[in-house]
């Protein structure tokens, strides 16, 4: 296991983006209209395929250390609104959308998809995949709550479309759960494993977590051991982002209770010592896959990507998001829909793309996107050679690999002329490294995570 020098420690404190995109979220300008949106959509080819990202911002329970976009609906009526809703912007997006070569990806995140029905999300899903024509072999993929997945929803996902399942299990500790408001004891989740394999959905992703209440290295690794023994084809271990002045309802959990940083990295080097023990792959700063799984052999080839779900073996160049708050990654462009639920459905209701927040990107954040994301997916960048891959001087990003030549006696990283190089065991704070790049982002300590 690898400590941290006190040097390294204070790098791992830095509050940073998580760069799932480039240029970043706080980035984006107001937009007056969807005129912009639409006009950016024109930029889309009749060979390219799109991934599409669903986002339902109901649970059923509230989590403490959640940082999403949710709300508890408190009764069904409120979430059937949000569907009709919801299915009149899909119609939009559809009617907007020039020639294209189909869907390669689908995925449902939240909040909790599994807060719907077993029929309307099938209905929903039905829709996605005819209105934004999925192709043969697409993955669609969704996130669940275990602790509120009743077995008829699990096993009917199969049937549905799905092919792989998230489950956000994040710890197994009885006490740490106590502290976070997320009770699910082991023989609720292996039962939803169980529902899920049973009915056809073979790939199965877990999301764990570091630096929540009462969290202590054992009972990291122990959670852990827990998780794996069930066998999912993937892991994301996340640190806890303790950010009470964004998310009100974090207020409960006590800072008293919190590991600092140093303690945060031992928690995250207890579970990837589990990880590796058991034969799985790290996969950038925060995923672990299986040897022989589609993701593991993107990272082998160059290939892996990063988006706003993180890191993915999704091969399309273009992202569209619905629902409120869903970020769509045009060829030039970012779209964020509104955030608030009743300003994105009054805008639907007016025949408007619910779009609150926009960027045109220019050839320059191309660039630094390129170099950052290879960064975050491979630990390592021939920054010379991008640059010349995007038609600029080989030079063209030479102070920002002076910046990245700075962490090397931190041992952050290693400059060998023009290639940067990540290693493995500094892989966690490889968000240090890629800020060298970024002259786009307001490094914000209230609205970004630390490093660890």
């Amino acid at each position: 296991m690898t400590t941290l020098s006190d040097r390294q420690l204070t790098h791992a404190t830095r509050a940073l983006p998580r760069y799932t995109s480039y240029p970043t979220a706080l980035a984006f300008q107001p937009a007056p209209d969807d005129a912009d949106t639409r006009r950016w959509l024109g930029d889309i080819q009749s060979h390219d395929t799109l991934s599409i990202y669903a986002h339902i911002p109901f649970c059923e329970r509230l989590c403490w250390y959640c940082g999403c976009h949710t709300s508890v609906p408190n009764g069904y009526a409120r979430v059937a609104r949000f569907l009709d809703q919801l299915k009149r912007e899909i119609d939009l997006w559809g009617e907007a959308l020039p020639a294209h070569a189909g869907t390669a990806h689908l995925h449902f995140g939240g909040g909790s998809p599994n807060s719907l029905n077993t029929g309307d999300f099938a209905d929903l899903l039905a829709l996605l995949a005819t209105r934004f024509r999925l192709r043969p072999g697409a993955e669609v993929a969704v996130e669940l709550d275990p602790g509120t997945l009743q077995r008829e929803f699990a096993g009917g996902l199969g049937a549905a479309g799905v092919t792989r399942a998230s489950l956000g299990v994040q710890t197994f500790d009885p006490e740490v759960q106590r502290l976070v408001n997320r009770f699910q004891p082991v023989e609720q989740v292996a039962t939803a494993v169980d529902d899920l394999r049973g009915g056809g959905v073979a790939a199965i992703n877990f999301d764990m977590m570091y630096g929540l209440p009462g969290q202590t290295c054992a009972n990291v690794a122990a959670s852990m051991a827990t998780a794996l023994a069930l066998e999912p084809d993937r892991v994301a271990l996340f640190g806890y982002a303790h950010v009470p002045w964004m998310k009100k309802h974090q207020a409960v959990i006590r800072d008293a209770d919190l590991a600092d940083v140093s303690g945060r990295w031992a928690q995250a080097e207890a579970a990837e010592s589990v990880l590796a023990a058991h034969g799985y792959v790290r996969i950038g700063m925060d995923h672990y896959a299986r040897p022989d799984d589609p993701m593991t052999a993107r990272l082998a080839e160059g290939t892996l990507h990063r988006n706003f779900q993180g890191y993915t073996d999704d091969p399309s160049s273009v992202l569209i998001g619905v629902g409120p708050s869903a970020i769509s990654s045009l060829p030039f462009a970012y779209a964020q829909n509104r955030l608030r639920v009743d300003d994105w459905a009054a805008d639907i209701a007016a025949g408007r793309l619910p779009v609150g927040r926009q960027l045109e990107t220019t050839s320059d954040d191309r660039l630094r996107r390129t170099v950052i994301e290879r960064l975050m997916c491979d630990l390592q960048v021939d920054v010379g050679a991008v640059c010349l891959d995007h038609g600029r001087e080989v030079s063209t990003l030479d102070p920002a690999i002076a910046g990245a030549r700075a962490l090397t006696a931190d041992g952050l990283c290693q400059v060998e002329g023009r290639r940067v190089r990540v290693p493995s065991d500094m892989a966690r704070l490889v968000r240090v490294v890629a800020a060298c790049f970024d002259n786009r982002s307001v490094i914000a300590p209230k609205r970004h995570s630390a490093a660890i």
